[in-house]
């Protein structure tokens, strides 16, 4: 039996060692994600002066923002989207139909 002690005492060293691999695997993760949410705030308040500089030159932040979001939809997409909501607003009497 005293040579299975031995082996017990490498298995535990073996999983320790894979333990602390985890830990600093798993320390090292979150640090760099509160790193990058560092930067995405940082990024945010560097939009956000941007849009008050445009307020300030006296440009529309409303309208800004929706330029944006359509500047990131496909363009067969976008034109579908304007289709139907010009549709509804036919059909509400927001707007006269051709």
């Amino acid at each position: 039996m005293a040579a299975s002690r031995p082996a017990r005492q490498a298995d535990t060293d073996i999983t320790g060692e894979a333990t602390n691999f985890a830990k600093d695997q798993l320390k090292a993760i979150v640090e760099r994600i509160e790193r990058l949410e560092e930067e995405k705030k940082a990024i945010a308040d560097d939009i956000k002066d941007v849009f008050a500089e445009a307020k300030a030159n006296g440009f529309d932040v409303k309208a800004l923002k929706e330029i944006l979001k359509l500047r990131k939809q496909d363009r067969d997409e976008r034109q579908e989207h304007e289709a139907i909501v010009e549709l509804y607003m036919v059909a509400l009497g927001m707007i006269q139909g051709e």
